[in-house]
């Protein structure tokens, strides 16, 4: 059996389905993609270890998760419909823009009323993901938060 620090993913990368957008939506993509590179737990379920490398891609709007070995060993395709998370990034996309149209014009008790509410759909849609890669791969929950956040950038077109 492979070591704890095994069970992580040392590269992410966006298949050309995924499409390209501005220079701050690739920024934002840039910066999701580094975050989760940096912290994560990544367990594909019945593999004895990686580190891993991820592959996403978008084929008839679901999530494809193409998954191999640093080296390049195929491990598993993981393809998740992404129609449970629509309402929740359509949520999250509108409590983001009341947020950053608060620090403009709020007071810092209504900035922070909206913050709160951001976490929570944040957190809601980080929850539906580790559900749906139950059974497929074991993350933890910042590990799901950080694959939510990339999951929300590769829906915003800028």
């Amino acid at each position: 059996m492979a070591d704890a620090g095994a069970f992580r993913l040392s590269d992410v990368t966006l298949d050309d389905s995924i499409g390209r957008s501005t220079p701050d939506v690739e920024h934002e993509r840039a910066v999701a993609i580094f975050d989760l590179i940096e912290e994560n737990s990544f367990e594909p379920v019945g593999h004895d270890g990686g580190p891993y490398k991820l592959k996403l891609s978008l084929v008839d709007s679901k999530l494809v998760f193409h998954i191999t070995t640093e080296d390049g060993e195929q491990v598993a395709t993981h393809i998740l419909s992404l129609t449970p998370f629509r309402r929740i990034v359509k949520d999250y996309f509108m409590i983001c823009e009341s947020y950053y149209e608060a620090i403009r014009s709020s007071t810092p008790s209504q900035i922070e009323a909206i913050d709160m509410g951001r976490r929570g759909v944040h957190n809601e849609g980080s929850q539906t993901l580790m559900d749906r890669l139950g059974g497929k791969i074991t993350i933890d929950f910042d590990t799901a938060r950080r694959l939510f956040t990339l999951v929300c950038v590769l829906h915003w077109r800028g």
